[in-house]
């Protein structure tokens, strides 16, 4: 686990480290403000990792950050800026056959290695994807471990289904020493337990898909693996999905060969009912799988040819959650790096993913520091599974978990559709009176910092609506909200009523609206308002869009407001956050 006793860095006390922190950011190019179109926004940093008193997620490990910032722990991260050069180096003499081109890819490579390390704010993985980069733009090899993983991923594979592997593991004899105490049911699940276990512990076969040339195990020798010793507390978190109903896992795959088991596991688990989402990175690094791979690769294609694959980068919460309800039970995404694993750089897809899922299944010792052992606490439960050398011949399997933050708010979707039918019921019950039922959009969180500002506009508005015409229903969407709720939550529950074919009068709030909102509360309208209406909102923007399709069955409802060309000039909202990302960069 991380270290509880860890001191977060604060902003606000020490202008001199702030503007460090502030360098560190900038120099590895994970600046949200610099880089809004790569770096996630801190709303979706939040989908992922639970920050508290304004603290900031960093992708490395806590030891790598305190040496950074500390400014005098030279010696550990020379140590560590070495090791990425050292592995850089091994692809230009593997794979460069020319010596001048050799030569000069080693001094290029050089230069640009003494100019990042040179104020040692960099994190090493980020050096070694700058470092890469000039291997592969220069090189033009695309997949340098292509042939070695291909091999790995074959050879792992073989193992899986050869005969005495599959007679091993479906091998009885020393497995149930009581099972007159067990009765059908429990011994079912028993045999269930068995199989997982042993699939985990090949795990540590490693060393056979890494050889040159496989040797097949003897039935004895694949029983040897399967007793393989497991530690950590994360075996039996594993072993809960066997006993549970159908869960939703985040599988972040690691290295080649291993992928294989990883198939094998998210398929048994699929049979028992769960839905298996493995994460690969977007294009080839090292020997990390990647989407490149999936369509390269014979062996990991065949294998992974039933599976859905999700290639959108910014899936939208309830497109996602429709996915995930089809029947499909395995699925592939990738997380959009090309790092171990970056959470600032992930795309919009994984962030939703990782938020949605009841499970996040880290694979490694690089996943493990990054998840595992450091401070942050994450919004979904996290199991990492790493493999572990006692000995170059004796390995040993260590699972760990790592359970939620307490006080992340999760509302599930069947949470947000009960609250969406429960509304709905209410329009039913109007219109059985002879009600006319308004559904009314208007600017919630478009102004940042405004948004109790913007519902009390909006049900002061409304308030006087509802004088004038006794005999409307209006739904006021602000009061609604609830904490822990964000942008993807109400969107999820608001497309629901607002498809359900009960609305008469769509009405999009208008400038006049906002002028009347604070002429009732007796205020002058302030400077920020002047001139906004429901086109400022991305949020209505897309309610918009939702409304000219649910005029195709409902053609008699009519929308009151802004002119519809008007609303075209916002695009996605941003994500978790109620305001076009457009609108934070300027």
């Amino acid at each position: 686990m991380g270290n509880k006793e860890y001191t977060p860095v604060t902003i606000g006390k020490d202008p001199d480290q702030d503007a460090w922190l502030t360098a560190f950011f900038l120099e590895n190019h994970i600046d949200p403000f610099a880089y809004p179109y790569k770096v996630g926004t801190v709303e979706q940093v939040e989908f992922m990792v639970y920050l508290e008193n304004d603290e900031r997620y960093f992708p490395c490990s806590e030891k790598t950050f305190d040496a950074i910032m500390s400014r005098n722990a030279h010696q550990f991260l020379q140590q560590q800026y070495q090791y990425v050069y050292d592995k850089v180096m091994e692809l230009v003499n593997a794979f460069i056959e020319s010596a001048y081109d050799r030569a000069f890819l080693t001094a290029l490579i050089r230069i640009k290695y003494e100019h990042e390390i040179e104020t040692s704010l960099i994190i090493p993985s980020r050096l070694e994807k700058r470092l890469c980069k000039i291997f592969l733009s220069r090189t033009h090899i695309e997949n340098p471990y292509s042939q070695e993983k291909q091999h790995e991923n074959r050879q792992a594979h073989n193992l899986l289904q050869s005969d005495t592997f599959k007679k091993a593991i479906n091998h009885i004899d020393g497995a149930f020493k009581d099972i007159d105490t067990f009765s059908l049911h429990s011994l079912r699940k028993k045999i269930k337990e068995i199989e997982l276990q042993r699939l985990l512990t090949v795990l540590c076969a490693q060393d056979m898909w890494r050889s040159k040339k496989m040797k097949t195990p003897s039935v004895e020798e694949c029983k040897t693996i399967f007793d393989s010793p497991i530690t950590g507390n994360g075996l039996a978190r594993l072993m809960d999905l066997i006993h549970t109903q159908k869960s939703k896992i985040l599988w972040l795959t690691d290295d080649s060969g291993s992928v294989m088991v990883d198939i094998a596991i998210a398929k048994f688990l699929a049979e028992l009912g769960h839905i298996v989402i493995l994460a690969v990175k977007e294009t080839p690094f090292f020997k990390k799988v990647s989407l490149t791979d999936t369509r390269t690769d014979p062996v990991l294609a065949r294998e992974l040819e039933p599976s859905h694959f999700i290639y959108e980068k910014t899936i939208s919460k309830n497109r996602l959650v429709q996915r995930l309800k089809q029947d499909e039970d395995i699925y592939v995404v990738s997380d959009s790096t090309k790092e171990t694993l970056n959470l600032l750089l992930v795309s919009t897809t994984f962030a939703r993913i990782f938020k949605e899922v009841d499970y996040v299944v880290s694979r490694g010792h690089e996943q493990k520091r990054r998840l595992i052992q450091t401070h942050f606490q994450f919004t979904r439960d996290i199991i990492n599974i790493s493999v572990e050398e006692n000995t170059p011949k004796e390995k040993q399997l260590s699972i760990t978990f790592k359970p939620r933050h307490p006080d992340f708010i999760n509302f599930s979707h069947k949470d947000l559709e009960d609250r969406a039918n429960r509304i709905i019921d209410q329009m039913k019950a109007a219109k059985a009176k002879n009600m006319t039922v308004m559904f009314y959009s208007g600017i919630i969180g478009s102004i940042p910092g405004k948004i109790d500002v913007a519902k009390k506009i909006m049900t002061e508005f409304i308030d006087h609506l509802k004088q004038q015409y006794p005999d409307l229903f209006i739904i006021n969407p602000s009061t609604y909200y609830e904490p822990g709720m964000d942008a993807d939550d109400l969107m999820y529950m608001w497309e629901i009523v607002q498809t359900s074919n009960y609305i008469d009068i769509w009405r999009f709030q208008t400038t006049e609206d906002i002028t009347a909102g604070f002429a009732l509360m007796k205020q002058k309208v302030p400077p920020e308002w002047i001139g906004k209406d429901a086109t400022y909102s991305t949020g209505c923007t897309k309610e918009m869009r939702i409304a000219q399709k649910a005029l195709e069955t409902n053609p008699e409802m009519q929308i009151i407001g802004p002119s519809l060309d008007k609303f075209m000039r916002r695009d996605e909202y941003g994500v978790g956050s109620m305001y076009d990302q457009r609108l934070a960069d300027g």
